[in-house]
């Protein structure tokens, strides 16, 4: 059984204006037949810090302003403005652009380089496996981008079910390579509703998922009676 894998790192390289060709990766025509996935307003989840009541500013959130910043001037590009207008405007988009990737390399450095490694048609599990531990916590858009990976194998997978962005849980939680181990401790998470995933995960024990499936069972006729 394999996961459906999309691109949904969308970034084209832009044939202008020229320096932000090194804002994406060059993908492979392969990947570019990939189906893009329209950025959700999930994917600029705001993981708040519980100590300091702070927003982290992950990678998730710098890529979806980047994104929309891209498809702000690919909107002026499009439209007649006065010269001096349109260079003005274009000069500050791309001001913000650079800067936010600029953040992502400081999250992650070579941030766009390993993007486009996760997205390659060589993507290998024990290169998949290297990132994990090399990417720090905040970045949410590399990790989940792996952990929703066909590729990815069952220790990989353990490590991003401790993850605290629940988006990678709930895909570690349905991914077939997830072992036993794994998806036992995810059905215990008390921060959101996994079990249900976990339920209907083959590689689930069965005693667990028996349990699972009979709990779901009594939840619908508990909705039912209603």
């Amino acid at each position: 059984m394999a996961l459906a894998y999309h691109n949904s790192h969308s970034l084209a390289v832009r044939s202008k204006p020229p320096g932000l060709r090194a804002v994406a990766p060059i993908l492979s025509k392969r990947e570019n037949r990939l189906e893009r996935k329209i950025m959700r307003r999930s994917d600029l989840v705001q993981h708040k810090e519980r100590e300091k009541g702070a927003i982290t500013r992950t990678s998730q959130i710098v890529f979806g302003e980047r994104q929309h910043l891209l498809r702000v001037l690919d909107s002026l590009e499009g439209t007649s403005l006065q010269i001096a207008r349109m260079q003005q405007e274009r000069r500050i988009l791309e001001e913000l652009i650079h800067a936010r990737t600029r953040e992502l390399n400081q999250i992650n450095t070579a941030w766009d380089e390993k993007i486009g490694l996760v997205l390659s048609a060589d993507a290998k599990p024990d290169m998949l496996e290297k990132l994990v531990k090399q990417a720090p916590e905040e970045d949410f858009y590399l990790l989940r981008l792996i952990s929703e990976h066909p590729r990815a194998n069952s220790k990989t997978l353990n490590k991003l079910a401790k993850h605290p962005y629940a988006a990678i849980r709930e895909n570690v939680a349905r991914h077939p390579n997830a072992d036993a181990p794994t998806l036992t401790w995810l059905s215990k998470d008390r921060s959101q509703p996994l079990w249900y995933l976990v339920a209907f995960n083959p590689n689930t024990p069965t005693p667990l998922q028996r349990r699972l499936r009979d709990r779901l069972k009594r939840l619908g006729e508990h909705q039912a009676s209603k």
